[in-house]
């Protein structure tokens, strides 16, 4: 190898060969053009080591000059691209058009207005730049600070992984895939670096081993190829393995690596091609907001030190400062920054053409870098980035071998070799992580025209090409193709997003437990006891399990064996933080970490089969709880609501709320009420028409946003009122619940005096409360929506008078289970912002018979008159066997779909699930499409026989909602075929 640079007579470098990166007696030229070692400049030069001995042990590369500071590697001053490295095989003597920086320092002048500014030139910042130029917004810029890729992009290490356990996220990755293997060469005719070396997860037990058969059956409806390998088969593919440990693996020949160099200079390459602008070296220092004349902050300008630019849209895509970047607009953006590191490995033999490691169990993956290996993974003790520094381009840390070591072991571990293999280099930079491990996207709900492409968990390439997509498409129509709920910044409560506590905690252990096995039902031990209903203590007295759900704390069930109280976070014990011992807790949610039927599965049966055959009482405060009223509330309510609520007052209607394509956003209950004198929680003081809101608690924040967007959006004369926190809600549901409720409420409960689907302000043991008859589980029932202080003597009137009938508490995993097994919705699982309610089955709670207009009513009559391609089925399998949700749904020997939700259901006796189902030849799916077909769910790669139905196949007729119970219990008796 060539370890010398020189210099031409005309003072251009001399190429040289690099079989490997970071070598240290390679020298480069300094802007006198002496030669610099590589030994003194080790950060700076970690940004060049991914263009090098991707696909072959030698790369040919033209490394140029440093120019403005030892802290930038540039070609020169003036690159508009960071070209200053590219592989001559990937970009085949092709390069980026060079501009000189202006007078101000800038590669362009600053225009005076764009229709959309983004803001941040890494991976998730160019791919939405693409995608928004591309859907033909071309007056679009993108500011940078420094040069594109500056802040982490540059190191990150470019894996893809296209199997993961969400639909969304599958779909998300393999567009990311097609963007940068496939689509970008062929508009721009450029190579992006992309290498197709396959992934390889690595089991070392049973249940890592089902995750990955639940993922290789997932992979099959998207025509993912994967394939489980026995140990020895292992061996084969990868002979430096040891796979002595292993239980198998999962093989992915189409996963690989991407180059973020070549991947981004080719975007910005193919939307400034289009017509958009990328603008580096030009800091925003600030948003310029405006209040309109409806007190609606908007977005109107982007300051930075060389002018303006008017624009009623901005992205943040800034990545570890994004949080900056949205406090200058007064939005809270969730994120945290944490020293993130990998080392590049000296030379292996044999190692070359390997496909990529991810050994989860030791949380280590294992990049192949040409002849070496990239090792990094996620450590339970990471440094977090405590004062994130504004000028840190193309920067690293040192690397803190106390943390990482422990990496490191586990890596030798798998691949032996390792263990006499030096470490050339290390990479530790900054990287943003969340609460949940998910990216924040979408309208900030403080600001509007403020979006957020940020916080990506260092997932920023493998996942830009599918969010950049749905960025742009959200900016531009207004919401995302897909259902991007799960990134979604309106996810997390205002209570929590400017919480430090809760970011620090959620994001440290959401970080520890990244490559942990996803089980069912697993809840975090951090963050806990943020928001408390007033119940909290009076249930876990009786051993309430509770659940988290973005703050609140829900019951999950009652344990018989006594109290496990939610602790303080221990950090797992670092930071100088004692690690709890004997964590009741803990322990009982480890006895749940599998994918057979759970430990607690017995105790679940009980919760339901009391509701079913007698009586259960439901804590359900965390539900969200609104008033909608003022002069212009029909107005709102007509269009908000897909079905007529502006009924008479003391009616309760269960409605959906839609996107302008007819996607359910919501699904909720809304009452019509009256204005009250003495204004209470209970009973508000208003002008014109006022309607109450119950909406599901986890999901709350998403739907107090989209309702104040469209009453923003309509100009709207009314108020949205939020007394979640003032009002519990006690749900007694069952046959013998009218037998309990009657010695408790002052009202006859009758279903001529108290009709289902209607509500009345009556008193509980002496309190006002708002009693409701509805049902989310199949049965007789009232809701009470009691004030906060009433909550705790209600209850156990509640409870002293079911005593007799063998009343019991019950939780949120009888809910699932007994709400599934009626066929009810959960929205966010088997009815989403992708699914319209003629798909789900929901016709019903839409007034299409009506004149009246609603928001997405034109999407729905479109459908209705086109027919609908894909369609909402229940079915049920025989064996005794717990379905989870993603596994694929098989017809006639073909995939046509995925499990959305599914549940055991103690009644049926039998495993119960729902999913969409298309016609794989593309046509519209009847009911005699779903009728006549065979079918089969495959399940961790085993396929289990099928019944489909067209309805619930539990009390089909509706009878127990209406207190009907003086026949036995009627079961669907027609159902489609199994194979």
């Amino acid at each position: 190898m060539q370890d010398k640079l020189g210099t031409c007579d005309n003072n251009e470098p001399i190429p040289i060969n690099l079989p490997v990166p970071m070598h240290p007696k390679l020298s480069v030229l300094g802007r006198d053009h002496r030669p610099i070692r590589i030994s003194t400049l080790t950060q700076h030069l970690t940004a060049l080591h991914r263009q090098i001995t991707m696909s072959s042990p030698a790369s040919t590369l033209r490394i140029a000059t440093f120019c403005r500071s030892s802290r930038n590697f540039l070609t020169k001053p003036g690159l508009r691209y960071f070209s200053s490295v590219t592989r001559s095989s990937t970009l085949e003597g092709k390069s980026l058009r060079q501009e000189k920086l202006d007078s101000k320092g800038l590669t362009k002048s600053l225009p005076k207005c764009a229709d959309v500014v983004v803001m941040g030139g890494g991976s998730v910042g160019c791919q939405t730049l693409y995608h928004l130029a591309k859907m033909g917004i071309t007056n679009v810029v993108l500011l940078e600070r420094d040069q594109l890729m500056a802040g982490t992009t540059w190191h990150t290490a470019g894996l893809l992984w296209q199997l993961r356990p969400s639909d969304t996220e599958v779909e998300l990755l393999k567009y990311t895939r097609e963007v940068v293997s496939k689509d970008l060469e062929q508009e721009t005719g450029l190579h992006t670096g992309w290498i197709e070396n396959g992934g390889l997860f690595v089991a070392s037990n049973k249940q890592r081993m089902d995750e990955y058969k639940r993922l290789m059956s997932l992979g099959k409806v998207y025509g993912i190829d994967s394939h489980v390998l026995s140990p020895s088969e292992t061996k084969d593919l990868y002979p430096l393995m040891n796979v002595s440990d292993l239980y198998g693996t999962l093989y992915v020949p189409s996963d690989g690596t991407m180059d973020p160099a070549g991947t981004c200079s080719t975007l910005a390459r193919a939307a400034t091609t289009r017509g958009a602008t990328v603008i580096e070296n030009c800091p925003v220092t600030g948003i310029q907001v405006k209040v309109d004349d409806f007190g609606i902050r908007r977005v109107t300008g982007v300051e930075t030190d060389y002018g303006t630019i008017e624009t009623a849209c901005v992205i943040n895509c800034a990545g570890v400062w994004a949080r900056k970047l949205g406090a200058m607009a007064g939005v809270n953006v969730p994120l945290i920054a944490m020293r993130h590191a990998y080392v590049v490995t000296e030379r292996i033999e044999g190692i070359q053409n390997m496909p990529n490691v991810r050994d989860h169990d030791a949380s280590v993956y294992l990049r192949l870098q040409g002849d070496a290996l990239s090792v990094g993974g996620y450590e339970p003790n990471p440094n977090f980035w405590e004062e994130v520094l504004d000028k840190f381009a193309f920067s690293l840390f040192d690397l803190d071998w106390d943390v990482f070591t422990q990496l490191m072991e586990g890596a030798m571990k798998r691949i032996p070799v390792l263990e006499t293999t030096g470490v050339k280099s290390t990479v530790c930079g900054p990287e943003s992580f969340t609460a949940d491990h998910k990216p924040l996207m979408g309208e900030a709900p403080e600001l509007r025209g403020f979006f957020l492409g940020c916080g990506f968990n260092s997932a920023g390439m493998m996942l830009g090409g599918g969010c950049g997509k749905e960025l742009a498409h959200w900016v531009t129509h207004g919401r995302p193709e897909k259902d991007m709920y799960g990134y979604d910044i309106r996810r997390f409560h205002h209570s929590v997003t400017n919480d430090n506590r809760w970011i620090r905690e959620r994001s440290h252990e959401s970080y520890v437990k990244n490559y942990s096995v996803v089980f069912p039902h697993d809840e975090p031990l951090a963050g806990r006891n943020m928001r408390l209903d007033p119940l909290h203590q009076e249930l876990l007295q009786q051993g309430c399990i509770f659940q988290e759900r973005h703050g609140w704390e829900r019951p999950g069930w009652f344990s018989p064996t006594g109290l496990a109280p939610v602790l303080d976070y221990d950090y797992y014990g670092f930071y100088d933080n004692k690690q709890h011992k004997d964590y009741r807790y803990n322990q009982l949610l480890r006895q749940d970490y599998t994918f057979d039927f759970p430990s607690h599965h017995d105790q679940i049966k009980s919760e339901c089969m009391t509701c079913r055959n007698a009586a259960a009482v439901f804590d359900m405060s965390y539900f969200g709880k609104f008033y909608l009223v003022g002069p212009d509330a029909k107005k709102a309510a007509d269009w908000l609501f897909s079905a007529d609520v502006s009924t008479s007052i003391g009616k309760t209607v269960y409605t959906c709320m839609l996107n302008s394509r007819g996607g359910a956003e919501s699904d909720l209950t809304v009452s019509r009420i009256e204005s009250s004198p003495r204004r209470s929680s209970l009973t508000p003081t208003f002008e014109g028409d006022g309607y109450y809101l119950a909406v599901g608690g986890g999901v709350a924040q998403h739907n107090w946003s989209h309702i104040i967007s469209v009453l923003e959006d309509q100009r709207l004369n009314c108020q949205l009122l939020d007394c979640s926190e003032e009002l519990g809600m006690i749900s007694v549901q069952g046959p013998l619940s009218r037998a309990v409720l009657q010695e408790v409420l002052d009202v006859d409960l009758s279903n001529e005096a108290f009709p289902f689907s209607t509500h009345q302000v009556v008193k509980a043991a002496g309190h006002l409360v708002r009693a409701m008859r509805l049902s989310f589980v199949g049965e007789m029932g009232w809701e009470l929506h009691v004030p906060r202080e009433a909550c705790v003597p209600v209850h156990r009137a509640v409870m002293q008078s079911g005593a007799k009938f063998g009343i019991v508490n019950a939780g949120y995993r009888a809910i699932d289970s007994l709400s599934i097994e009626k066929g009810y919705r959960h929205w966010h699982a088997d009815l989403r912002s992708d699914d319209t309610p003629l798909e789900a089955g929901l016709a019903f709670t839409c007034k299409l018979k009506s004149k009246i207009p609603f928001l997405g009513r034109e999407a729905l009559e479109l459908q209705k008159t086109q027919g609908l391609f894909k369609r909402l089925v229940c079915f049920t399998i025989e064996e005794k066997v717990p379905l989870l949700g993603l596994e694929a749904i098989w017809r006639n020997g073909k995939v046509v779909g995925l499990i959305r939700r599914a549940d055991y259901a103690f009644a049926l006796n039998k495993s119960v699930a729902y999913g969409y189902i298309r016609d794989p030849e593309g046509a519209v799916v009847t009911t005699d499409f779903v009728k006549h077909g065979e079918y089969s769910l495959e399940r961790m790669g085993v396929s289990y026989p099928a019944k489909g139905h067209l309805k619930s196949p539990f009390d089909p007729n509706n009878k127990r909602v209406k207190g009907i119970y003086n026949e036995e219990l009627e079961m669907e008796a027609a159902m489609i075929p199994m194979i």
